[in-house]
């Protein structure tokens, strides 16, 4: 899997610009946050997350 540099969503080995956001992707990353209700969760609003996804955690 690879993260996007700008959005942090995580994407397919292939993609090489984010499907969401339209971002460079890079295969280095580490940590994983699966977010099912962007919401309520106070993990997600700590980190800025807004939508339902899976995000890296720290992306370089």
């Amino acid at each position: 899997m690879n993260a996007c540099k700008v959005c942090k969503r995580l994407a397919d080995d292939e993609a090489t610009a984010c499907p969401h956001c339209g971002g460079a992707t890079t295969q280095y990353w580490s940590g994983y946050l699966g977010v099912l209700d962007a919401k309520e969760s106070k993990i997600a609003n700590k980190v800025s997350i807004k939508e339902d996804g899976q995000y890296a955690l720290k992306v370089r």
